[in-house]
């Protein structure tokens, strides 16, 4: 899809939601949800901290039905770490309302014949989540090569939720696969106030091709510092995604 498209189905949804009259034929979709459902026969890792509650498909079904949302991309959950398989259940129970991004375990070597895999089963993305110490330093390792690559030839977008100290990292792979479309989830997690990690992330956007997901409104008022910023500084390359629900 072209990104001008994609900015003013993205703008239009925004408006769609805060009801406005001239907005209401607008398709909107969720850019970003997580479902979960305690079920023996999808288990949770056993590493996780899973919650003692259910935000299953149907539970979803029902929100988006609410609030006239027609489609979800649905992010595939920690608490499963890279057993997709209730994020594929989803998927084939309910063709047409949604699209799954997966996780595949970055320290794998087999993770691209994962990818896949997992591909050809009907999901659109793959996302990825170093976190600011040493033990996720693998972003910047050997097994980050195949995988990107195989991303760019599978036209998987990749998908990012990563402190903004590991922007420059992922850099480093962008440039090496220009043709790749990479969302960055979450505003990088930017603290409100923080100049220097704004800078890490407006600096992003002298790549065509890398989107990034405003969020945490909660945390950041929408005319405030840096959300305001942000809108600004990544519309002008017609790359800012939204969630809308």
């Amino acid at each position: 899809m072209d990104r001008r498209i994609f900015l003013q189905g993205s703008l239009n949804s925004a408006l769609l939601s805060y009801s406005l009259p001239f907005a209401q034929k607008t398709t909107m979709i969720d850019s970003h949800v997580h479902v979960w459902k305690r079920d023996r026969h999808f288990p949770f890792a056993k590493e996780a901290k899973a919650p003692d509650f259910d935000i299953a498909a149907e539970d979803l079904l029902r929100l988006m039905k609410e609030n006239g949302v027609a489609r979800t991309v649905l992010i595939q959950v920690i608490h499963y770490r890279w057993d997709n398989r209730y994020l594929l259940d989803v998927l084939h129970r309910y063709p047409g309302k949604f699209h799954g991004v997966c996780r595949v375990d970055p320290e794998d070597p087999a993770a691209p014949d994962h990818l896949s895999m997992l591909t050809a089963s009907g999901c659109h993305g793959v996302r990825l989540s170093p976190d600011a110490t040493p033990k996720s330093d693998w972003i910047r390792g050997a097994l980050m090569a195949p995988l990107w690559q195989r991303c760019a030839q599978l036209k998987v977008p990749m998908t990012l939720l990563l402190p903004a100290s590991r922007l420059p990292d992922s850099a480093v792979w962008i440039e090496k696969n220009p043709d790749l479309d990479v969302v960055i989830d979450h505003m990088a997690d930017v603290s409100a106030g923080d100049a220097k990690q704004l800078q890490l992330l407006l600096a992003m956007a002298r790549y065509p091709r890398v989107y990034l997901k405003i969020s945490q409104y909660g945390l950041f008022p929408i005319n405030r510092f840096p959300t305001r910023t942000l809108r600004n500084r990544f519309s002008d390359y017609g790359t800012v995604s939204e969630r809308t629900a």
